[in-house]
């Protein structure tokens, strides 16, 4: 898993810096929300706050957590600010998105950027409406 640590790393260090993540995605130091969240389809987003295609995704992931809510829980995780999820997660790069249906367990992974369209289709092959 040290492996899978480094290139997220790598993968993190080739993005250009950024200087302030987006608000509704910031994460107080310390926190790692539970996921995925009880008895909710859960897309969840590893990435980091300064890596480009994460910072691209920011915006997305702000709109869906607000349409969302209360129908499927939207959660991102800066993996630079709690990197035991690399190896909790199993993830190799970022921006990886996971998907869990309403019982908790993961039916899709998909890495790299994802656009607002292709979560929602998602979301909606788990039945969300």
């Amino acid at each position: 898993m040290a492996a899978a640590r480094l290139l997220v790393y790598l993968a993190a260090l080739l993005c250009l810096a950024a200087t302030s993540p987006a608000p509704a995605l910031a994460q107080k130091a310390g926190a790692v929300p539970k996921v995925p969240v009880q008895g909710m389809v859960t897309m969840l987003d590893l990435g980091a706050k300064s890596c480009v295609p994460c910072r691209m995704m920011a915006p997305i992931l702000a709109e869906l957590e607000k349409e969302y809510k209360g129908r499927a829980a939207i959660v991102f995780i800066d993996v630079w600010e709690h990197n035991d999820q690399v190896q909790r997660f199993g993830i190799s790069a970022i921006p990886t998105q996971i998907f869990f249906d309403a019982s908790g367990k993961e039916v899709k992974r998909h890495v790299g950027f994802m656009d607002k369209a292709g979560i929602e289709a998602e979301l909606k092959a788990l039945g969300v409406k």
